[in-house]
């Protein structure tokens, strides 16, 4: 299956599982379930992924809805129209910029590093390579495309596979190599099964896990239960997570909140990341975190 025709496949697979999750009885239930929040919480809160050391801010400003073939909406408003919505993300504190090679983003994401503090900015992106010759010549072509010496996080993009850990070899050790020598500070992985995801929470090799997490169980490797338990495994091996689809991939545009309030009330999310279109959206995402409280 292409790689674009499996992340298709996956979708659909995901809307149906959310359609299972969005019962009368399930919202009800769900509704209950949301943890209270007893602290405040914004956006530009600093925090630090994981064991990693790297410190960022809570909300990353993904660029990659519907990111497949090398588009994405947000690389849809053009270079300077991305990299303006992520200058504006930064004037506002925050310093995490979610990117990856599928979604056509590396020059908005350069030309937006070129008006901001470069060391000041966490980095994150995703490579499908599977093999060690793959990855290298993706991460030489990341930093020309990105125009930076280093990547903060380098993850290798939509692992399904239950043995990936193994499978992968090849292309893990040249993250390894990278991180040694420093053109790399973080490497893991994005999680697209539940079997892929209990692989990555048992493999030391794994710094950082990008984990798809909502209340609706939308466009996820399982029900929010199930996965919930991953997470929790992944957070006591003291792995770093980062949350993606926390508005079920706009499952839940009609309820953000929700999805805001469930994601911050976990406690095993380092940080999580979320797709805005516009600087009236990313504007107002960082005031409903703030008022989740």
């Amino acid at each position: 299956m292409s790689r674009i025709h499996r992340r298709e496949f996956l979708h659909s697979a995901g809307a149906v599982a959310a359609a299972a999750w969005l019962t009368p009885k399930s919202l009800a239930a769900r509704q209950a379930a949301l943890p209270p929040l007893d602290k405040k919480f914004t956006a530009a809160d600093t925090v630090t992924i994981g064991q990693t050391g790297i410190k960022t801010s809570r909300l990353a400003m993904g660029t990659g809805t519907v990111g497949v073939g090398h588009h994405s909406h947000q690389t849809a408003l053009g270079i300077e129209g991305l990299s303006r919505l992520l200058q504006n993300g930064y004037d506002n504190g925050l310093r995490f910029f979610d990117s990856a090679d599928s979604y056509g983003s590396h020059p908005h994401v350069a030309d937006a590093l070129k008006h901001v503090d470069r060391s000041k900015v966490t980095v994150l992106t995703k490579s499908w390579a599977r093999t060690g010759p793959e990855m290298q010549a993706d991460l030489d072509r990341f930093r020309r495309e990105l125009g930076t010496d280093y990547l903060d996080i380098c993850l290798m993009h939509c692992v399904t596979e239950a043995d990936w850990t193994t499978r992968f070899r090849g292309a893990m050790d040249v993250l390894s190599e990278a991180k040694q020598k420093g053109t790399i500070r973080v490497h893991g992985c994005s999680c697209h099964s539940i079997d892929a995801l209990r692989a990555a929470a048992k493999s030391p090799w794994v710094e950082v896990d990008l984990v798809r997490i909502n209340p609706i169980g939308s466009y996820m490797d399982a029900d929010p239960e199930t996965v919930n338990g991953v997470i929790r495994e992944m957070r006591a091996a003291g792995k770093g997570i980062v949350g993606m689809k926390i508005l079920g991939a706009g499952d839940l545009r009609h309820k953000q909140d929700e999805g805001i309030r469930y994601a911050l009330g976990l406690g095993t999310l380092d940080a999580f990341t979320i797709g805005a279109e516009s600087i009236n959206e990313q504007m107002d995402l960082i005031k409903r975190i703030s008022a989740a409280a």
